[in-house]
């Protein structure tokens, strides 16, 4: 019996959730496992991954073959690392107390890394949301300049349309008086 440490897949149409799983290589993909070892959400930023790695590495010593996507996660999670340095406490390289220190160095600094993402994916979306809130309020300026420009356009027509009517009946009245003026003048 062979035995694969694989991904069984969970979840909706377009939105996929991952068991990791041992489990007999004649099985189907979503059908009987020996173990579950662990989970993966691919949807999330960075992915979710829970992983019980003292299983995992239980597993790839008594033979367990890892297929490519379920190697990735391994390695990444330290599992891959864990059995190396297992290796070497066996051939007699350094202690086992050695391993677990070089084991947790590793883990601190992915642990940093990761966080150092997330970080920056939060930095990053903050930007977005201040940059769309200052091209939104810039927006909105343009647009109370324009009301205001086409509000003065309109008083200014509006103006332009009583001031010659007024006009008229000044120079009306003008030559009127003028007539009188003239009339004063010559009587």
């Amino acid at each position: 019996m062979s035995v694969k440490i694989r991904l069984q897949r969970h979840g909706k149409k377009g939105k996929p959730f991952f068991h990791i799983v041992v489990a007999d290589s004649r099985a189907r993909r979503d059908g009987r496992f020996i173990e579950k070892i662990g989970t993966y959400n691919p949807v999330t930023n960075p992915a979710t991954i829970d992983l019980n790695v003292d299983a995992a590495v239980k597993w790839l010593n008594n033979g367990a073959q890892p297929t490519d996507t379920a190697r990735a996660i391994l390695s990444y999670k330290g599992a891959l690392y864990k059995k190396h340095l297992q290796g070497g406490v066996a051939k007699g390289a350094f202690d086992e107390a050695e391993a677990e220190k070089r084991f947790n160095a590793w883990l601190e600094a992915k642990d940093a890394k990761v966080q150092g993402k997330v970080e920056g994916l939060a930095t990053a979306k903050a930007d977005a949301k201040k940059s769309a809130l200052e091209a939104e309020q810039k927006v909105n300026e343009a647009r109370i300049t324009a009301a205001a420009q086409a509000e003065a356009d309109a008083k200014a027509a509006e103006e332009a349309a009583n001031a010659p009517a007024e006009e008229t009946t000044a120079e009306g009245e003008a030559p009127a008086a003028d007539a009188e003026g003239t009339e004063e003048a010559q009587a």
